[in-house]
Protein backbone atom coordinates (compact mmCIF):
# COMPACT_ATOMS: atom_id res chain seq x y z
CA UNK A 1 0.00 0.00 0.00
CA UNK A 2 2.70 2.48 1.02
CA UNK A 3 4.11 1.53 -2.28
CA UNK A 4 1.06 2.40 -4.10
CA UNK A 5 0.88 5.86 -2.26
CA UNK A 6 4.53 6.42 -3.23
CA UNK A 7 3.90 6.13 -6.74
CA UNK A 8 0.92 8.23 -6.73
CA UNK A 9 2.80 11.41 -5.19
CA UNK A 10 5.50 10.87 -7.64
CA UNK A 11 2.97 10.68 -10.20
CA UNK A 12 1.39 14.58 -8.79
CA UNK A 13 4.66 15.61 -7.79
CA UNK A 14 4.99 15.97 -12.05
CA UNK A 15 1.79 16.59 -12.86
CA UNK A 16 2.74 18.47 -15.33
CA UNK A 17 4.91 16.31 -17.25
CA UNK A 18 2.38 13.32 -17.18
CA UNK A 19 -0.44 16.16 -18.55
CA UNK A 20 1.94 16.82 -21.43
CA UNK A 21 2.01 12.94 -22.29
CA UNK A 22 -1.44 12.39 -21.84
CA UNK A 23 -2.54 13.51 -25.47
CA UNK A 24 0.38 10.73 -26.37
CA UNK A 25 -0.98 8.49 -24.13
CA UNK A 26 -4.60 8.67 -25.38
CA UNK A 27 -3.51 8.64 -29.13
CA UNK A 28 -1.78 4.96 -28.01
CA UNK A 29 -4.81 3.53 -25.81
CA UNK A 30 -7.40 4.60 -28.39
CA UNK A 31 -5.14 4.01 -31.96
CA UNK A 32 -3.01 1.65 -30.92
CA UNK A 33 -4.10 -0.71 -28.44
CA UNK A 34 -8.01 -0.23 -28.81
CA UNK A 35 -8.40 -2.12 -32.02
CA UNK A 36 -5.86 -5.23 -30.74
CA UNK A 37 -9.60 -6.02 -29.35
CA UNK A 38 -9.81 -7.21 -33.16
CA UNK A 39 -7.26 -10.15 -32.98
CA UNK A 40 -9.65 -12.16 -31.93
CA UNK A 41 -10.53 -12.92 -35.28
CA UNK A 42 -7.65 -14.99 -35.77
CA UNK A 43 -9.78 -17.64 -34.05
CA UNK A 44 -12.45 -17.26 -35.00
CA UNK A 45 -14.70 -17.72 -38.12
CA UNK A 46 -16.06 -14.08 -38.87
CA UNK A 47 -19.36 -13.25 -40.02
CA UNK A 48 -20.08 -10.26 -40.95
CA UNK A 49 -23.82 -10.27 -39.88
CA UNK A 50 -22.77 -11.88 -36.76
CA UNK A 51 -19.58 -8.86 -36.39
CA UNK A 52 -16.14 -9.78 -34.41
CA UNK A 53 -17.87 -10.51 -31.10
CA UNK A 54 -21.12 -12.30 -32.11
CA UNK A 55 -19.07 -14.92 -34.66
CA UNK A 56 -18.43 -18.22 -34.08
CA UNK A 57 -14.91 -19.54 -32.26
CA UNK A 58 -12.77 -21.79 -34.68
CA UNK A 59 -10.05 -22.51 -32.48
CA UNK A 60 -6.83 -22.51 -33.98
CA UNK A 61 -8.19 -23.67 -37.71
CA UNK A 62 -6.97 -20.45 -39.34
CA UNK A 63 -3.91 -21.17 -38.48
CA UNK A 64 -4.26 -24.78 -39.82
CA UNK A 65 -5.15 -23.16 -43.12
CA UNK A 66 -1.86 -20.86 -42.47
CA UNK A 67 0.76 -22.97 -42.53
CA UNK A 68 -0.93 -24.98 -44.99
CA UNK A 69 -0.99 -22.43 -47.91
CA UNK A 70 1.97 -22.81 -50.16
CA UNK A 71 1.67 -19.17 -51.20
CA UNK A 72 2.03 -17.61 -47.21
CA UNK A 73 5.61 -19.65 -46.93
CA UNK A 74 6.66 -18.49 -50.22
CA UNK A 75 5.64 -14.96 -48.90
CA UNK A 76 7.37 -15.24 -45.85
CA UNK A 77 10.50 -16.48 -47.47
CA UNK A 78 10.00 -13.30 -49.90
CA UNK A 79 9.66 -11.56 -46.54
CA UNK A 80 13.07 -12.60 -45.45
CA UNK A 81 15.18 -12.10 -48.13
CA UNK A 82 14.19 -8.69 -48.97
CA UNK A 83 14.21 -7.53 -45.39
CA UNK A 84 17.99 -9.01 -45.24
CA UNK A 85 19.02 -6.98 -47.69
CA UNK A 86 17.65 -4.21 -46.11
CA UNK A 87 20.06 -4.64 -43.17
CA UNK A 88 22.95 -5.60 -45.74
CA UNK A 89 22.63 -2.34 -47.81
CA UNK A 90 20.17 0.00 -46.55
CA UNK A 91 21.01 0.12 -42.51
CA UNK A 92 24.55 1.26 -42.90
CA UNK A 93 23.56 3.95 -45.31
CA UNK A 94 22.15 6.63 -42.94
CA UNK A 95 25.35 6.06 -40.52
CA UNK A 96 27.60 6.81 -43.95
CA UNK A 97 25.77 9.77 -44.29
CA UNK A 98 25.79 11.19 -40.49
CA UNK A 99 29.35 10.70 -40.83
CA UNK A 100 29.68 12.55 -44.01
CA UNK A 101 27.74 15.61 -42.81
CA UNK A 102 30.15 15.58 -39.59
CA UNK A 103 33.21 16.03 -41.85
CA UNK A 104 31.57 18.75 -44.09
CA UNK A 105 33.33 21.82 -42.81
CA UNK A 106 31.24 24.87 -44.69
CA UNK A 107 28.13 24.91 -42.70
CA UNK A 108 25.85 26.67 -45.61
CA UNK A 109 26.60 24.08 -47.92
CA UNK A 110 26.08 21.54 -45.37
CA UNK A 111 22.58 22.75 -44.46
CA UNK A 112 21.79 22.78 -48.45
CA UNK A 113 22.88 19.22 -48.82
CA UNK A 114 20.99 18.19 -45.63
CA UNK A 115 17.67 19.87 -46.48
CA UNK A 116 18.23 18.12 -50.02
CA UNK A 117 18.62 14.65 -48.72
CA UNK A 118 15.79 15.33 -46.13
CA UNK A 119 12.92 16.33 -48.23
CA UNK A 120 12.19 13.20 -49.74
CA UNK A 121 11.13 11.72 -46.60
CA UNK A 122 8.15 13.85 -47.12
CA UNK A 123 7.07 12.46 -50.43
CA UNK A 124 4.67 9.72 -50.46
CA UNK A 125 5.00 6.43 -51.79
CA UNK A 126 2.39 7.32 -54.83
CA UNK A 127 4.70 9.81 -55.75
CA UNK A 128 7.96 8.12 -55.72
CA UNK A 129 6.26 5.59 -57.38
CA UNK A 130 4.82 7.58 -59.63
CA UNK A 131 8.28 9.53 -60.54
CA UNK A 132 10.25 6.54 -60.65
CA UNK A 133 7.90 4.89 -63.09
CA UNK A 134 7.89 7.93 -65.54
CA UNK A 135 11.91 7.23 -65.29
CA UNK A 136 12.36 3.93 -66.00
CA UNK A 137 9.30 2.35 -68.06
CA UNK A 138 9.51 1.38 -71.56
CA UNK A 139 8.13 4.88 -72.88
CA UNK A 140 9.90 6.64 -69.86
CA UNK A 141 13.41 8.96 -69.28
CA UNK A 142 16.03 6.27 -69.32
CA UNK A 143 14.90 4.52 -72.51
CA UNK A 144 14.03 7.65 -74.59
CA UNK A 145 17.66 8.26 -74.05
CA UNK A 146 18.79 4.47 -75.04
CA UNK A 147 16.44 5.04 -77.68
CA UNK A 148 18.07 8.09 -78.90
CA UNK A 149 21.46 6.80 -78.72
CA UNK A 150 20.01 3.48 -80.90
CA UNK A 151 20.07 0.89 -77.71
CA UNK A 152 17.22 -1.73 -77.00
CA UNK A 153 14.99 -0.60 -74.17
CA UNK A 154 15.02 -2.15 -71.06
CA UNK A 155 12.13 -3.30 -69.28
CA UNK A 156 13.29 -1.75 -66.06
CA UNK A 157 9.65 -2.11 -63.96
CA UNK A 158 8.99 -5.63 -64.92
CA UNK A 159 12.31 -7.29 -64.63
CA UNK A 160 12.34 -9.78 -61.59
CA UNK A 161 16.10 -9.56 -61.24
CA UNK A 162 15.81 -5.88 -60.78
CA UNK A 163 12.97 -5.42 -58.71
CA UNK A 164 14.89 -5.69 -55.46
CA UNK A 165 17.57 -3.24 -55.96
CA UNK A 166 15.22 -0.67 -57.02
CA UNK A 167 13.25 -1.14 -53.94
CA UNK A 168 16.53 -0.40 -51.87
CA UNK A 169 17.88 2.52 -54.10
CA UNK A 170 14.18 4.25 -53.83
CA UNK A 171 14.75 3.64 -49.95
CA UNK A 172 17.87 4.80 -49.42
CA UNK A 173 17.13 7.89 -51.55
CA UNK A 174 14.00 8.76 -49.69
CA UNK A 175 14.93 8.03 -46.01
CA UNK A 176 18.46 7.71 -45.64
CA UNK A 177 18.75 11.58 -45.20
CA UNK A 178 16.07 11.58 -42.23
CA UNK A 179 17.29 8.17 -40.79
CA UNK A 180 21.17 10.16 -40.68
CA UNK A 181 19.54 13.04 -38.48
CA UNK A 182 19.15 10.23 -35.55
CA UNK A 183 23.11 9.58 -35.85
CA UNK A 184 24.25 13.13 -36.22
CA UNK A 185 22.24 13.92 -33.33
CA UNK A 186 24.62 11.25 -31.76
CA UNK A 187 27.38 12.79 -32.74
CA UNK A 188 26.64 16.21 -31.70
CA UNK A 189 26.50 14.99 -28.11
CA UNK A 190 30.33 13.84 -28.53
CA UNK A 191 32.85 15.26 -26.15
CA UNK A 192 34.65 18.07 -27.88
CA UNK A 193 37.63 17.33 -25.90
CA UNK A 194 38.11 13.94 -27.66
CA UNK A 195 38.48 15.49 -30.88
CA UNK A 196 41.08 18.24 -29.55
CA UNK A 197 43.16 15.65 -27.84
CA UNK A 198 43.09 13.73 -31.06
CA UNK A 199 44.23 16.34 -32.60
CA UNK A 200 47.17 17.07 -30.58
CA UNK A 201 48.23 13.31 -31.02
CA UNK A 202 48.38 13.92 -34.50
CA UNK A 203 45.32 11.65 -35.62
CA UNK A 204 43.86 12.13 -39.23
CA UNK A 205 40.44 12.30 -39.67
CA UNK A 206 40.23 8.74 -40.93
CA UNK A 207 41.50 7.95 -37.67
CA UNK A 208 38.83 10.33 -35.23
CA UNK A 209 35.91 8.99 -37.46
CA UNK A 210 36.91 5.00 -35.88
CA UNK A 211 38.70 5.61 -33.00
CA UNK A 212 36.61 8.46 -31.52
CA UNK A 213 32.71 9.16 -33.34
CA UNK A 214 31.68 5.39 -34.14
CA UNK A 215 32.74 4.35 -30.72
CA UNK A 216 30.68 7.11 -28.95
CA UNK A 217 27.89 6.67 -31.40
CA UNK A 218 27.91 2.77 -31.30
CA UNK A 219 24.49 2.34 -28.75
CA UNK A 220 22.54 4.08 -31.13
CA UNK A 221 23.43 1.95 -33.85
CA UNK A 222 22.54 -0.78 -31.33
CA UNK A 223 19.27 0.39 -30.63
CA UNK A 224 18.59 1.26 -33.94
CA UNK A 225 20.13 -2.21 -35.17
CA UNK A 226 17.35 -3.76 -33.01
CA UNK A 227 14.17 -1.79 -33.84
CA UNK A 228 15.13 -2.72 -37.55
CA UNK A 229 14.77 -6.71 -36.54
CA UNK A 230 11.51 -5.93 -34.90
CA UNK A 231 10.32 -4.96 -38.66
CA UNK A 232 11.98 -8.18 -39.82
CA UNK A 233 8.78 -9.61 -41.38
CA UNK A 234 7.32 -6.42 -42.23
CA UNK A 235 8.07 -5.33 -45.58
CA UNK A 236 7.44 -1.77 -46.07
CA UNK A 237 4.08 -2.45 -47.73
CA UNK A 238 3.29 0.96 -49.35
CA UNK A 239 6.84 0.48 -51.39
CA UNK A 240 6.47 -2.71 -52.91
CA UNK A 241 2.56 -2.21 -53.23
CA UNK A 242 2.98 1.10 -55.47
CA UNK A 243 6.34 -0.06 -57.25
CA UNK A 244 5.12 -3.97 -57.68
CA UNK A 245 2.94 -5.09 -60.97
CA UNK A 246 2.00 -8.48 -62.55
CA UNK A 247 4.83 -9.11 -63.71
CA UNK A 248 7.06 -9.34 -60.68
CA UNK A 249 4.51 -10.97 -58.57
CA UNK A 250 6.91 -13.96 -57.85
CA UNK A 251 9.76 -11.66 -56.21
CA UNK A 252 7.44 -8.55 -54.67
CA UNK A 253 4.21 -10.61 -52.74
CA UNK A 254 5.96 -10.04 -49.40
CA UNK A 255 3.92 -10.73 -46.58
CA UNK A 256 1.85 -7.62 -46.02
CA UNK A 257 1.06 -7.31 -49.63
CA UNK A 258 -0.08 -11.18 -49.26
CA UNK A 259 -2.49 -10.15 -46.47
CA UNK A 260 -3.56 -7.09 -48.40
CA UNK A 261 -4.85 -10.01 -51.20
CA UNK A 262 -6.31 -12.45 -48.93
CA UNK A 263 -8.14 -9.68 -47.00
CA UNK A 264 -9.27 -7.11 -49.85
CA UNK A 265 -9.27 -10.03 -52.83
CA UNK A 266 -12.51 -11.62 -54.76
CA UNK A 267 -13.54 -13.86 -51.58
CA UNK A 268 -12.18 -12.04 -48.76
CA UNK A 269 -11.48 -13.89 -45.62
CA UNK A 270 -10.34 -11.82 -42.31
CA UNK A 271 -10.44 -14.38 -40.11
CA UNK A 272 -7.47 -15.78 -42.08
CA UNK A 273 -6.12 -12.31 -42.82
CA UNK A 274 -6.02 -11.93 -39.06
CA UNK A 275 -4.45 -14.91 -38.22
CA UNK A 276 -1.23 -14.27 -40.52
CA UNK A 277 -1.15 -10.90 -38.80
CA UNK A 278 -0.56 -11.59 -35.46
CA UNK A 279 1.96 -14.47 -36.53
CA UNK A 280 3.40 -12.06 -38.26
CA UNK A 281 3.48 -9.60 -35.15
CA UNK A 282 4.56 -12.47 -32.38
CA UNK A 283 7.61 -13.37 -35.22
CA UNK A 284 8.18 -9.82 -35.27
CA UNK A 285 8.38 -9.49 -31.41
CA UNK A 286 10.67 -12.59 -31.10
CA UNK A 287 13.31 -11.28 -33.52
CA UNK A 288 13.52 -7.83 -31.57
CA UNK A 289 13.78 -9.92 -28.25
CA UNK A 290 16.57 -11.74 -29.79
CA UNK A 291 18.34 -8.88 -31.59
CA UNK A 292 18.12 -6.73 -27.95
CA UNK A 293 19.55 -10.07 -26.11
CA UNK A 294 22.35 -10.13 -28.75
CA UNK A 295 23.33 -6.47 -28.55
CA UNK A 296 23.27 -6.89 -25.08
CA UNK A 297 25.84 -10.05 -25.03
CA UNK A 298 28.16 -7.85 -27.29
CA UNK A 299 28.69 -5.04 -25.03
CA UNK A 300 26.19 -2.76 -26.61
CA UNK A 301 23.03 -1.05 -25.22
CA UNK A 302 19.50 -2.72 -26.06
CA UNK A 303 15.88 -1.53 -25.24
CA UNK A 304 14.83 -3.88 -22.48
CA UNK A 305 16.09 -4.31 -18.98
Amino acid sequence: MKKKDSVFREIWKNKAVYMIMLPGIAWFVIFAYGPMSGLQLAFKEYSAKLGIWGSPWCGLENFTYVFRDPSFLRSVGTTLWINAGRLLFQFPVPILLALLFNELRLKRYKKVVQTVLTFPQFLSWVIVASIVINILSYDGLVNSIIAAFGGETINFMGSARMFQPLLYITEGWKSAGWGAIIYMAAISGIDVDQYEAADLDGASRLQKIFRITIPNILPTISVMFVLQMGNLMSGGFDQVFNLSNPAVKDVSEILDMYIYNISFGSTPDFGFSTAVSLFRSVVNCAFLVVADRGAKALGGSGLFA
